[in-house]
Protein backbone atom coordinates (compact mmCIF):
# COMPACT_ATOMS: atom_id res chain seq x y z
CA UNK A 1 0.00 0.00 0.00
CA UNK A 2 1.44 3.40 -0.91
CA UNK A 3 1.44 6.43 1.35
CA UNK A 4 -0.98 8.12 -1.03
CA UNK A 5 -3.51 5.28 -0.74
CA UNK A 6 -3.07 4.83 3.00
CA UNK A 7 -3.40 8.51 3.86
CA UNK A 8 -5.63 9.59 0.99
CA UNK A 9 -3.34 12.44 -0.03
CA UNK A 10 -4.44 14.43 -3.07
CA UNK A 11 -2.53 16.54 -5.59
CA UNK A 12 -4.11 19.50 -7.37
CA UNK A 13 -2.59 22.62 -8.95
CA UNK A 14 0.88 21.68 -7.76
CA UNK A 15 -0.15 21.26 -4.13
CA UNK A 16 -0.13 17.99 -2.21
CA UNK A 17 -2.75 17.91 0.55
CA UNK A 18 -3.31 15.46 3.34
CA UNK A 19 -6.72 14.27 4.50
CA UNK A 20 -8.86 16.34 6.84
CA UNK A 21 -7.81 15.42 10.38
CA UNK A 22 -9.15 16.16 13.87
CA UNK A 23 -6.03 16.75 15.95
CA UNK A 24 -6.46 15.86 19.62
CA UNK A 25 -5.55 18.23 22.45
CA UNK A 26 -3.96 15.48 24.51
CA UNK A 27 -2.78 17.96 27.20
CA UNK A 28 -6.27 19.17 28.07
CA UNK A 29 -5.86 17.93 31.65
CA UNK A 30 -2.73 20.03 32.25
CA UNK A 31 -4.34 22.54 34.59
CA UNK A 32 -2.98 26.06 34.39
CA UNK A 33 -1.56 25.52 30.91
CA UNK A 34 -2.64 26.96 27.56
CA UNK A 35 -4.14 23.54 26.78
CA UNK A 36 -6.58 23.79 29.72
CA UNK A 37 -9.99 25.19 28.70
CA UNK A 38 -10.39 27.37 31.80
CA UNK A 39 -6.92 28.91 31.54
CA UNK A 40 -7.05 29.41 27.77
CA UNK A 41 -10.49 31.06 27.74
CA UNK A 42 -9.44 33.41 30.55
CA UNK A 43 -6.58 34.53 28.29
CA UNK A 44 -8.90 35.17 25.35
CA UNK A 45 -8.64 31.87 23.45
CA UNK A 46 -11.71 29.89 22.40
CA UNK A 47 -10.61 26.93 24.50
CA UNK A 48 -7.62 24.81 25.35
CA UNK A 49 -5.26 24.84 22.38
CA UNK A 50 -3.71 22.03 20.35
CA UNK A 51 0.09 22.23 20.52
CA UNK A 52 1.85 23.29 17.34
CA UNK A 53 4.02 20.17 17.48
CA UNK A 54 0.86 18.08 17.08
CA UNK A 55 -0.08 19.98 13.93
CA UNK A 56 3.42 19.30 12.61
CA UNK A 57 2.67 15.57 12.86
CA UNK A 58 0.27 16.02 9.94
CA UNK A 59 3.24 16.36 7.59
CA UNK A 60 5.44 13.22 7.71
CA UNK A 61 3.18 11.15 5.39
CA UNK A 62 3.33 13.97 2.82
CA UNK A 63 7.08 14.38 3.33
CA UNK A 64 7.61 10.66 2.84
CA UNK A 65 5.54 10.85 -0.33
CA UNK A 66 7.59 13.82 -1.56
CA UNK A 67 11.12 12.71 -0.61
CA UNK A 68 11.01 9.21 0.90
CA UNK A 69 13.52 8.34 3.59
CA UNK A 70 15.72 11.31 2.64
CA UNK A 71 13.51 13.75 4.54
CA UNK A 72 13.88 11.75 7.76
CA UNK A 73 17.65 11.72 7.30
CA UNK A 74 18.37 15.24 5.96
CA UNK A 75 15.13 17.18 5.91
CA UNK A 76 13.54 20.12 7.73
CA UNK A 77 10.06 21.26 8.65
CA UNK A 78 9.89 24.91 9.66
CA UNK A 79 6.54 26.29 10.88
CA UNK A 80 5.32 29.61 12.32
CA UNK A 81 2.01 29.25 14.15
CA UNK A 82 -0.55 31.90 13.28
CA UNK A 83 -3.85 30.81 14.84
CA UNK A 84 -4.62 28.30 17.56
CA UNK A 85 -7.10 25.46 17.20
CA UNK A 86 -9.02 23.62 19.88
CA UNK A 87 -9.55 19.92 20.48
CA UNK A 88 -10.56 17.97 17.36
CA UNK A 89 -11.13 20.98 15.10
CA UNK A 90 -10.65 19.73 11.54
CA UNK A 91 -7.35 20.75 9.92
CA UNK A 92 -5.40 19.78 6.82
CA UNK A 93 -1.69 19.91 5.90
CA UNK A 94 -0.57 21.21 2.50
CA UNK A 95 2.78 21.00 0.70
CA UNK A 96 3.82 22.35 -2.66
CA UNK A 97 4.96 19.47 -4.85
CA UNK A 98 8.77 19.58 -5.09
CA UNK A 99 10.64 19.18 -8.38
CA UNK A 100 10.88 15.54 -9.41
CA UNK A 101 14.02 13.73 -8.21
CA UNK A 102 15.42 16.89 -6.58
CA UNK A 103 18.05 15.94 -3.99
CA UNK A 104 18.10 19.52 -2.66
CA UNK A 105 14.80 21.41 -2.59
CA UNK A 106 12.60 23.60 -0.43
CA UNK A 107 8.86 24.19 -0.79
CA UNK A 108 6.09 26.01 1.01
CA UNK A 109 4.14 24.12 3.66
CA UNK A 110 1.05 25.20 5.60
CA UNK A 111 -1.90 24.06 7.73
CA UNK A 112 -5.46 25.27 7.25
CA UNK A 113 -8.51 24.74 9.39
CA UNK A 114 -11.51 23.31 7.56
CA UNK A 115 -13.05 26.77 7.15
CA UNK A 116 -9.84 28.13 5.59
CA UNK A 117 -8.35 29.81 8.65
CA UNK A 118 -4.55 29.65 8.46
CA UNK A 119 -3.13 27.72 11.40
CA UNK A 120 0.55 27.56 10.41
CA UNK A 121 2.80 28.70 7.58
CA UNK A 122 6.33 27.69 6.73
CA UNK A 123 8.61 25.55 4.61
CA UNK A 124 9.74 21.96 4.18
CA UNK A 125 13.06 21.03 2.64
CA UNK A 126 15.48 18.23 1.95
CA UNK A 127 19.25 18.30 1.52
CA UNK A 128 20.91 21.69 0.94
CA UNK A 129 18.49 23.85 -1.06
CA UNK A 130 20.64 26.97 -0.72
CA UNK A 131 17.88 29.19 0.70
CA UNK A 132 16.95 29.84 4.34
CA UNK A 133 14.04 28.02 5.93
CA UNK A 134 10.95 29.94 7.01
CA UNK A 135 12.27 30.46 10.54
CA UNK A 136 15.90 31.08 9.60
CA UNK A 137 14.68 33.86 7.32
CA UNK A 138 12.54 35.40 10.06
CA UNK A 139 13.93 38.34 12.10
CA UNK A 140 14.21 37.31 15.74
CA UNK A 141 13.88 40.73 17.34
CA UNK A 142 10.93 42.47 15.70
CA UNK A 143 10.26 44.63 18.76
CA UNK A 144 12.52 46.51 21.16
CA UNK A 145 13.16 44.23 24.17
CA UNK A 146 12.39 47.01 26.61
CA UNK A 147 12.07 46.10 30.28
CA UNK A 148 11.31 42.40 30.54
CA UNK A 149 9.51 41.12 33.61
CA UNK A 150 8.79 37.42 33.01
CA UNK A 151 12.10 36.76 31.25
CA UNK A 152 14.16 39.32 33.18
CA UNK A 153 16.71 36.67 34.17
CA UNK A 154 17.05 35.00 30.76
CA UNK A 155 19.84 36.35 28.60
CA UNK A 156 20.62 35.95 24.92
CA UNK A 157 23.62 33.65 24.63
CA UNK A 158 22.72 31.55 27.68
CA UNK A 159 23.90 28.00 27.09
CA UNK A 160 21.87 25.10 28.39
CA UNK A 161 23.70 22.46 30.39
CA UNK A 162 23.96 19.17 28.46
CA UNK A 163 21.21 16.69 29.31
CA UNK A 164 20.57 13.09 28.30
CA UNK A 165 17.25 12.51 26.53
CA UNK A 166 15.51 9.48 25.09
CA UNK A 167 12.15 8.52 23.62
CA UNK A 168 11.26 5.23 25.31
CA UNK A 169 9.23 2.70 23.31
CA UNK A 170 6.26 3.14 25.64
CA UNK A 171 6.32 6.90 25.08
CA UNK A 172 6.18 6.37 21.30
CA UNK A 173 3.30 3.92 21.81
CA UNK A 174 1.36 6.48 23.86
CA UNK A 175 1.77 9.01 21.07
CA UNK A 176 0.77 6.45 18.43
CA UNK A 177 -2.47 5.87 20.33
CA UNK A 178 -3.62 9.46 19.80
CA UNK A 179 -1.83 10.76 16.68
CA UNK A 180 -3.80 11.18 13.46
CA UNK A 181 -0.81 9.84 11.46
CA UNK A 182 0.27 6.41 12.84
CA UNK A 183 2.70 5.56 10.03
CA UNK A 184 4.08 2.05 9.80
CA UNK A 185 7.68 3.27 10.22
CA UNK A 186 6.79 4.69 13.65
CA UNK A 187 6.14 1.11 14.80
CA UNK A 188 9.29 -0.18 13.15
CA UNK A 189 7.34 -1.88 10.36
CA UNK A 190 9.54 -1.61 7.28
CA UNK A 191 11.67 1.11 8.90
CA UNK A 192 14.77 1.67 6.74
CA UNK A 193 16.77 2.19 9.96
CA UNK A 194 15.57 -0.92 11.76
CA UNK A 195 14.32 0.91 14.86
CA UNK A 196 11.37 3.34 14.56
CA UNK A 197 12.11 7.03 14.02
CA UNK A 198 10.89 9.25 16.86
CA UNK A 199 7.60 10.99 16.04
CA UNK A 200 7.62 14.79 15.85
CA UNK A 201 5.79 15.56 19.11
CA UNK A 202 8.10 13.46 21.32
CA UNK A 203 11.12 14.66 19.31
CA UNK A 204 10.15 18.24 20.14
CA UNK A 205 9.95 17.26 23.81
CA UNK A 206 13.43 15.73 23.63
CA UNK A 207 14.77 18.98 22.16
CA UNK A 208 12.85 21.24 24.53
CA UNK A 209 11.65 20.07 27.92
CA UNK A 210 14.79 19.32 29.95
CA UNK A 211 16.79 22.20 28.45
CA UNK A 212 14.19 24.93 28.95
CA UNK A 213 13.38 23.60 32.43
CA UNK A 214 16.80 24.92 33.42
CA UNK A 215 15.65 28.52 32.97
CA UNK A 216 11.87 28.48 33.27
CA UNK A 217 11.43 27.69 36.97
CA UNK A 218 10.50 31.23 37.96
CA UNK A 219 8.56 32.33 34.89
CA UNK A 220 5.13 32.16 36.55
CA UNK A 221 3.35 32.66 33.23
CA UNK A 222 1.41 30.56 30.74
CA UNK A 223 3.58 29.60 27.77
CA UNK A 224 2.85 28.41 24.26
CA UNK A 225 4.78 27.36 21.17
CA UNK A 226 5.05 30.25 18.71
CA UNK A 227 7.18 28.53 16.06
CA UNK A 228 9.12 25.29 15.62
CA UNK A 229 11.72 24.16 13.12
CA UNK A 230 12.86 20.54 13.16
CA UNK A 231 16.06 19.67 11.26
CA UNK A 232 17.15 16.12 10.59
CA UNK A 233 20.94 16.45 10.22
CA UNK A 234 22.07 12.84 10.28
CA UNK A 235 18.69 11.48 11.16
CA UNK A 236 16.45 10.19 12.19
CA UNK A 237 16.54 10.12 15.97
CA UNK A 238 15.52 6.58 16.88
CA UNK A 239 13.20 5.28 19.57
CA UNK A 240 15.09 3.81 22.51
CA UNK A 241 18.40 5.54 21.73
CA UNK A 242 19.94 7.98 24.22
CA UNK A 243 21.15 11.37 22.96
CA UNK A 244 22.89 14.37 24.48
CA UNK A 245 20.92 17.59 24.09
CA UNK A 246 22.70 20.95 24.12
CA UNK A 247 21.72 24.43 23.00
CA UNK A 248 21.44 28.13 23.73
CA UNK A 249 19.07 31.08 23.86
CA UNK A 250 19.42 33.13 20.67
CA UNK A 251 16.96 36.00 21.31
CA UNK A 252 14.78 37.42 24.08
CA UNK A 253 12.14 40.10 23.63
CA UNK A 254 8.51 41.07 23.83
CA UNK A 255 5.44 41.84 21.76
CA UNK A 256 2.37 43.74 22.96
CA UNK A 257 0.81 40.60 24.50
CA UNK A 258 3.79 38.33 25.19
CA UNK A 259 7.38 38.06 26.27
CA UNK A 260 9.27 35.55 24.18
CA UNK A 261 12.50 33.66 23.76
CA UNK A 262 14.01 31.96 20.76
CA UNK A 263 16.42 29.09 21.31
CA UNK A 264 18.32 26.43 19.37
CA UNK A 265 18.99 22.90 20.58
CA UNK A 266 20.61 19.83 19.08
CA UNK A 267 20.88 16.09 19.67
CA UNK A 268 24.19 14.24 19.45
CA UNK A 269 24.51 10.47 19.52
CA UNK A 270 26.92 8.48 21.68
CA UNK A 271 29.68 9.00 19.12
CA UNK A 272 29.21 12.79 19.08
CA UNK A 273 27.48 12.89 15.68
CA UNK A 274 24.77 15.56 15.32
CA UNK A 275 21.48 13.80 14.61
CA UNK A 276 18.78 16.49 14.86
CA UNK A 277 18.30 20.17 15.69
CA UNK A 278 15.46 22.48 16.59
CA UNK A 279 14.76 26.21 16.54
CA UNK A 280 11.83 27.21 18.73
CA UNK A 281 9.93 30.37 19.65
CA UNK A 282 8.36 30.20 23.12
CA UNK A 283 5.81 32.85 24.05
CA UNK A 284 4.66 33.74 27.57
CA UNK A 285 1.33 35.51 28.00
CA UNK A 286 1.71 38.79 29.89
CA UNK A 287 -1.91 38.65 31.05
CA UNK A 288 -1.22 35.35 32.83
CA UNK A 289 1.58 36.78 34.99
CA UNK A 290 1.25 38.59 38.31
CA UNK A 291 4.18 40.70 37.09
CA UNK A 292 1.70 42.49 34.84
CA UNK A 293 -0.97 43.56 37.38
CA UNK A 294 -2.28 46.15 34.92
CA UNK A 295 -3.37 43.29 32.63
CA UNK A 296 -5.07 41.17 35.29
CA UNK A 297 -8.84 40.74 35.01
CA UNK A 298 -11.09 40.93 38.01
Amino acid sequence: MTVREEFAATVADGVMSGPLRRSVNNSAQAKGSIHDDATATKLGFRGGTVAGSIHMELFPPLLREAWGRQWFERGTLSMYFLNATTDREAVRAHLRVPPADAADAQVEAWVLREDGMQVAQGTASVGEPGVPTALLARPLERFEPGELRILANVQKGHRFEPVTVRCAPEEQERRLAVTTEPMDWYRGEGSPWGAPPVMIAPLVQMLYAKSVAQVRGGFGAVGLFGAIEIRNVNGPALVGEAYTCTGEVIAVGQSPKTEYLWFETGLDDAGGKRVAEMRMLLRFMKASSSLYPELQQG
